[in-house]
């Protein structure tokens, strides 16, 4: 399974429904924080293209934010992502 990284900050609630989404699903993630850590802030922005948060990567690409992510679940494409 690829590894699953969540950008995200100590108070935005689409950070909080990301990772309720992931964890109803068993799939684990890691967290970086980025409301403390201009580094990766940074990193994020360079890699995902974007300044909000949060912003999820399955592997190297790139999938966008909460509502990105739902849209995966609901779709049947998350867990072909992770797979593939």
């Amino acid at each position: 399974m690829k590894k699953v990284t969540v950008y995200s900050t100590t108070v935005c609630p689409y950070c909080v429904n990301a990772k309720e989404l992931l964890n109803s699903q068993g799939i684990a993630y890691e967290e970086i924080l980025v409301d403390k850590d201009a580094e990766k802030r940074a990193e994020m922005e360079r890699l995902s293209g974007r300044r909000t948060v949060p912003q999820i990567f399955i592997g190297d690409q790139a999938v966008g934010g909460f509502s990105d992510l739902k849209k995966l679940y609901e779709e049947g494409e998350l867990f072909r992502l992770l797979e593939h």
